[in-house]
């Protein structure tokens, strides 16, 4: 390989079977990394739902449920960095190994974590199952985009990111039928009520029907680790194990589309776990108030969730395919425009027209991770491990940002009388505004 393409992180090496979006001597290690995108989605979307199981479970204000949150997507932002400088010591595939060391890990230790019965030790199997997952995407993301030609590198990432929402259906399914629907159906007044002899046996039940599932993703993962640790993968971009990452993140920090591309990814990552976290909180209360009890308020709000998810998945194909004749720059602040009218909906509407409105909402955040995360990191090529850190650590706004929109719900009604459930849904419309300046911004350029 010459210099020049030695350079470039998406430029395929000499030897021809360069064409296409993924080129075949490429296909199995393609697969296999997309696989991970699904792996990664699962524990997204089983988590979401977590928010509101532990409140009822531990008896706590949905703040307090929030700190799932914190501790999930915190491990995103602790790890993301030494897992750059990990990968240019070693390589991509022994970035994914240790993520997915570390997925297994953390999704296993649930059995001590409910052994013990204290809500912290969750909190601390979910950041390490979190520190593997922020391995896995620093790892996976900038590995697609080597794996073919340079000017279909963002179309390919779009194309591997459209299985990350099949594993995020899976976990909401699971969530909705192994988890919600099997926990205790006493309702959060009910549990309130309970001495302490009879909360600590429900509490114990419903920890047992929580920690199933993450036991069984523990054992899929490790197969999946053993498979890939046994499959001879592409060193595409691993011929430079120097490690300088401080002269690396200045240089790239002065470059202006990459620094905003992390600043509108802090604030995309908000917007998607706050839309995809509170559509719970914010069915139950249209279902409760048309007369339905709570539990199966929660367990249809979920259904609605998974038709969100089932509507991103079908807009991120669509979007794949326009990227065919849109820049995507243009396509991000399309989609961004579109996400912010659907939000006044669910803002404004306090019916099943607003649930239906957060479900449109969905299909508009489709492309904008993988298009922000591939605009952000072109060009910079061996650089790319520590961009990828960067915009890794910017999903640090799934962490941040659902606390300030719980302490909104919380509340129960603001200005006289309006839900706040509706009101805190002001908080993904400013994100989504951040986008779509960015998208403008990016075609400008």
């Amino acid at each position: 390989m010459n210099t020049e393409s030695n350079n470039r992180t998406s430029t395929p090496p000499s030897g021809g079977d360069g064409g296409g979006v993924v080129p075949s001597k490429y296909l199995i290690p393609f697969i296999l990394v997309t696989f991970c995108f699904a792996l990664w989605g699962f524990a997204n979307d089983i988590t979401n739902p977590m928010v509101k199981a532990f409140s009822k479970i531990f008896r706590m204000s949905v703040t307090d449920g929030t700190l799932v949150q914190v501790a999930f997507y915190g491990g995103y932002f602790c790890m993301a960095f030494p897992a750059a400088i990990f990968i240019r010591k070693y390589s991509y595939k022994a970035g994914v190994l240790m993520g997915l060391g570390l997925y297994a890990v953390g999704a296993l230790l649930f059995f001590p974590a409910k052994a013990v019965g204290i809500y912290g030790c969750f909190l601390i199997a979910y950041f390490i199952m979190t520190c593997g997952l922020s391995f896995l995407e620093t790892s996976c993301n900038p590995y697609i985009l080597t794996m073919g030609p340079e000017a279909t590198a963002t179309r390919r990432l779009n194309m591997a990111q459209c299985f990350n929402p099949c594993g995020s259906i899976i976990g909401m399914y699971v969530a909705m039928n192994f988890i919600q629907a099997r926990l205790n159906p006493m309702s959060s007044d009910e549990r309130a009520l309970l001495g302490d002899a009879e909360f600590e046996a429900l509490k114990d039940a419903d920890l047992s029907v929580l920690m199933s599932p993450y036991l069984i993703i523990g054992v899929v993962i490790a197969v999946m680790f053993l498979t890939i640790r046994f499959t001879k993968m592409p060193k595409i971009g691993d011929q430079n194990h120097d490690v300088h990452p401080l002269t690396t993140l200045r240089r790239i920090c002065g470059i202006k589309y990459y620094r905003e591309g992390v600043i509108a990814q802090f604030f995309y990552v908000g917007a998607q776990i706050m839309c995809w976290t509170f559509i719970i909180q914010y069915g139950t209360r249209v279902f409760m108030a048309e007369g339905m009890d709570e539990q199966s308020a929660e367990v249809l709000s979920q259904r609605y969730n998974i038709y969100a998810m089932l509507f991103f998945i079908c807009s991120r194909f669509i979007a794949t395919w326009l990227m065919k004749w849109l820049r995507p720059a243009r396509l991000l602040m399309i989609f961004g425009l579109l996400a912010m009218a659907f939000t006044m909906g669910v803002i404004l509407l306090q019916n099943e027209w607003g649930l239906y409105c957060l479900v449109c909402v969905s299909g508009c955040m489709s492309l904008m991770f993988p298009t922000i995360y591939g605009i952000a990191l072109d060009g910079l090529g061996d650089d790319a491990k520590f961009g990828a850190a960067g915009l890794i650590m910017a999903i640090l706004g799934g962490s941040v940002l659902p606390p300030f929109q719980a302490m909104i719900i919380d509340r129960g009604t603001v200005l006289g009388g309006f839900p706040a459930t509706n009101a805190s849904f002001v908080l993904p419309f400013l994100c989504f505004l951040v986008v779509s300046v960015y998208g403008y911004r990016v075609l400008r350029r």
